[in-house]
């Protein structure tokens, strides 16, 4: 595989970005909210009126047997074409759960042995039916349907924000495989200078034997961790690359972000903002209203069962279409339909003793969650104000160690300094160079976590006309570089 020659820098705020309009994580969050919103376009137009056109032709030609008036069954061959036209207007009515509609069809028969037709008419009828005892399952979607496409924008929201700390999380694997390439050539360098300097001193007879050699396995340990930088480097990169979506052959150079906030989340109003934005607490409040309409209809479902079909209009019949709506006919239906078990064996008393307590379990499992989701929120703020601090310690203590280290160095070089003492600077050295780009890397995937609780982010990164208007509670409101 060739080698890519171009260098790509990237900043952190440039890793979130692409990977939240090209990762296949953002792409599969976009497929999950479009689905999202199109079923609740479907739930919405349950409660809007509904216009359809019906017709079933029907050609029957064939020998039926046909009772007379007076009991007795002769065989009539029949040839015979019925054509109807129909046009229907429904509207469900959510408070009671029926149904009313609006109806107008036109009938016609026609007799090829006799060659007669005939037409039958309904210029207009509306009638209802409803289920009296019945559950009313679109007074419950009235309620449980927005409800669940909140869950589902904010459920978006969050799973980008998650992406964000995912692509935080990759980018800073290649910043810790950087950090530690650059302190792998630094040591091969500095330890080849040292192996160079040493044989010049011990041809002088100023240093033993054992210290040369020392510093000669030094420099090839050097090499060694040189060349398995080098590997690691290309491992994150390939990683991040694949992350983010970026095809083409390129060198990636990350550059970690040190501008932190410097003031302190409140951890009260951060609470009040997760409780209000991330999808969580919605969910558990969706469960338990799911769980309240499951034992609505157990109940429903195990007692008297009552259908009521009314329906009014006019019709008529005549040889022609113009006398099939002249001077229309009343008509009339009513139906009204009772079921009552009389012995179900307790099936229904049952039914309804499983829903109950699975409500009761939905409820005592829901308190618990948001307990729980309020300790995750404070415990995360608390660890996000600590986390500043920290980095900015971890800044200063590398500083400190990187002017050690040239101390060290330099009275090495004149003979002042053991090398011991040499090797104990530069692993200080080496540890606080680590340790800063670790402090960075838990600073941000708190900020990122904190975000993805509260669903508060900086515009910049809004990237989908979907995305939800957010605020920004978390932007930074004074920040800091951890250099200074």
């Amino acid at each position: 595989m060739p080698m890519p020659t171009d260098t790509l820098r990237l900043t952190l705020s440039d890793a979130v970005r692409m990977a939240q309009e090209q990762s296949a994580d953002a792409l599969a969050a976009r497929h999950t909210l479009e689905s999202a919103e199109w079923s609740f376009r479907y739930h919405k137009a349950n409660y809007l009126p509904s216009v359809s056109l019906s017709s079933s032709p029907t050609l029957n030609r064939q020998v039926s047997k046909i009772t007379q008036p007076d009991g007795t069954n002769v065989f009539v061959r029949q040839n015979q074409l019925s054509t109807d036209l129909a046009i229907d207007i429904s509207q469900n009515v959510w408070l009671t759960g029926g149904t009313l509609f609006v109806r107008s069809n036109l009938y016609r028969q026609d007799e090829f042995e006799q060659a007669t037709h005939s037409y039958s008419s309904v210029p207009f009828s509306i009638g209802y039916k409803q289920s009296l005892l019945g559950h009313n399952s679109l007074r419950w979607a009235r309620r449980t349907e927005p409800m669940r496409h909140s869950v589902a924008r904010k459920q978006y929201a969050e799973t980008m924000e998650l992406v964000a700390s995912r692509a935080s999380t990759y980018f800073f694997m290649l910043a810790v495989a950087q950090t530690n390439l650059n302190i792998a050539r630094q040591n091969y360098a500095v330890s080849d200078t040292l192996h160079r300097y040493a044989l010049r001193r011990y041809e002088r007879g100023s240093i033993t034997e054992n210290e040369m050699l020392q510093l000669e396995v030094s420099k090839l340990s050097e090499e060694t961790n040189r060349l398995n930088a080098e590997a690691e480097v290309e491992d994150a990169m390939l990683m991040l690359r694949s992350y983010l979506g970026i095809k083409e052959e390129v060198t990636l150079s990350v550059v970690p972000d040190t501008m932190i906030q410097a003031e302190t989340m409140d951890a009260d109003e951060v609470l009040e903002l997760a409780l209000r934005n991330n999808p969580d607490p919605e969910r558990l409040r969706l469960n338990i209203e799911e769980s309240r309409s499951a034992l609505s209809a157990a109940k429903a479902s195990r007692g008297l069962k009552a259908d009521l079909y009314v329906q009014f209009g006019l019709s008529q019949t005549g040889t022609t279409m113009a006398e099939a709506y002249r001077k229309p006919l009343n008509q009339q239906y009513v139906s009204l339909s009772l079921s009552l078990p009389l012995l179900d064996w307790g099936r229904g008393k049952g039914q309804v003793r499983v829903a109950k307590s699975r409500l009761e379990l939905t409820q005592t499992q829901s308190e618990q969650a948001m307990q729980e989701f309020r300790l995750n929120v404070l415990k995360m703020v608390r660890q996000y104000n600590l986390q500043a601090y920290r980095v900015k310690i971890a800044y200063r203590t590398r500083e400190t160690a990187l002017r050690r280290y040239d101390v060290a160095r330099w009275l090495y070089l004149q003979g002042r300094t053991s090398l011991l003492e040499l090797n104990t600077s530069i692993s200080e050295k080496d540890n606080a160079q680590r340790a800063f780009v670790a402090a960075l890397q838990t600073y941000w995937s708190l900020y990122y976590g904190l975000r993805s609780m509260t669903l508060q982010t900086n515009h910049t990164h809004q990237t989908h006309p979907l995305t939800p208007p957010f605020l920004d509670a978390l932007a930074p409101r004074r920040a800091f570089d951890a250099r200074k």
